[in-house]
């Protein structure tokens, strides 16, 4: 059998491809029936998000084609459009993609946590299906240890590197208490939603959204609790603002300088921090020369971005040197299952020649046998019968000059610790 990762990712195909790849919840059950039930396949799992679909399958070594050619009919994709973008990975290779996609290495974003979360939902959903079989479910639950270690001893997910968070990040170092603090987010986007998750999360309890529409910005400031106005009510709103992060797609700047100074003076000059994350700018360059305004831009962004980069990227470095380990550690326990069907063949045939001689011996007492001599002779009949086939064998390999053969018996017939009686 052959372990099989075959999938396409945010690296080798388009968002129109990935689109027409991915599989939805409502799919998900019937396209991981119809992959386990195609001949080659002995299990499989799927691992869907927007940046990659991932199929993860025990199969024969012809399976691959099989599977592609399965891929490409069930989203009606044409192959020559499939194969240029998919990539595939066997065994070891294999477990070394899955475990680096588990702890966010392969990720758009080095060491997103988000993926780990899918993955778990990835290997819930084909136990469900009956798609995992042994060897799935050691490789699933060994990658799951591995990518817990990873997260508790290379601190991957410490240092987040969206703007939205560096945002926040800029802000910790004004204030020390964020639960003191009200924050102006205006806009309403994706941006200003995970600005307003990060805060939440850093503590800031009172929040007021400013956007365009106002039916948007009651909307997101739903979701948190928060107060909503119009552009036009941002002067107001302006002096009761500890913290002002501003991302719209306005083509002028939304606010000048002659309205933070008059803030500042209903503010009897507290501080302001902002952040103008739009570009072009929402905040005039100008704002940031008035003294207790502290103005970052989307540039001084990137420097706390660029570092918490680096950072990741050195934790990046101790999380291969884990999966590495994590690898070796796997291919040794599914090595040791493999065998597991060998043990029990040679146990089962043992357990035969001690049933047949105790019949025999268990008849000879019947007759009325000498008990002594039928033991003796069980003990004799058994120790031929068990040494029969491994002489035979180490005869042949010897006359065929098989030395591998003749030191893998010595090790596994020899017991090197035991003493003459």
């Amino acid at each position: 059998m052959t372990l099989l990762a075959l999938g396409i990712n945010h690296r080798t195909a388009t968002v129109a491809v990935r689109e027409r790849v991915a599989f939805t919840p409502a799919q998900l059950e019937s396209a991981l029936t119809e992959l386990r039930h195609l001949p080659q396949v002995h299990e499989a799992a799927v691992l869907s998000t927007c940046n990659r679909t991932e199929l993860y399958c025990v199969t024969e070594p012809s399976g691959e084609r099989a599977i592609l050619d399965w891929l490409s009919h069930f989203h009606g994709l044409a192959l020559d459009e499939l194969t240029p973008c998919a990539y595939h990975y066997l065994d070891n290779d294999a477990a070394r993609h899955l475990m680096r996609v588990a702890v966010g290495l392969d990720s758009m974003v080095l060491g997103e946590p988000q993926i780990l979360g899918q993955l778990k939902e990835a290997y819930q959903s084909a136990r469900q299906a009956s798609g995992l079989g042994g060897e799935l479910e050691l490789l699933f639950q060994h990658t799951f240890a591995v990518a817990k270690q990873v997260r508790t001893r290379t601190g991957i997910g410490q240092n987040p590197v969206s703007v939205a968070y560096a945002a926040v990040s800029l802000a910790s170092r004004i204030f020390d208490d964020f639960s003191r603090s009200r924050a102006l987010l205006i806009g309403a986007g994706e941006t200003i939603e995970l600005v307003a998750r990060h805060l939440r999360e850093a503590g800031v309890r009172n929040m007021i959204v400013a956007n365009r529409t106002r039916e948007r910005a009651e909307l997101l400031a739903g979701e948190f609790n928060a107060e909503a106005i119009s552009l036009n009510e941002i002067p107001e709103a302006l002096a009761r603002a500890d913290i002002v992060i501003s991302s719209t797609a306005a083509p002028l700047p939304i606010l000048g300088k002659g309205m933070a100074e008059r803030a500042l003076k209903k503010r009897r000059h507290r501080p302001i921090f902002m952040v103008d994350i739009a570009v072009p700018r929402d905040i005039e360059p100008e704002v940031g020369d008035l003294d207790d305004i502290f103005l970052y831009t989307v540039d001084d962004l990137n420097e706390v971005i660029q570092e918490n980069r680096r950072h990741r990227q050195a934790a990046a470095d101790q999380a291969e040197a884990l999966i590495e380990h994590g690898v070796h550690v796997w291919l040794h326990e599914r090595r040791v299952r493999g065998s597991g069907e060998l043990i029990r063949r040679y146990r089962d045939q043992a357990a035969e020649l001690r049933e047949h001689s105790e019949r025999q011996a268990l008849a000879r007492l019947a007759r009325g046998e000498d008990p002594e001599e039928v033991i003796r002779l069980l003990a004799h009949q058994l120790t031929n019968r068990l040494l029969h086939r491994p002489t035979v064998a180490l005869r042949e390999a010897s006359g065929g000059e098989r030395r591998d053969l003749l030191s893998a018996a010595e090790a596994l017939l020899l017991d090197s610790t035991s003493t003459k009686p």
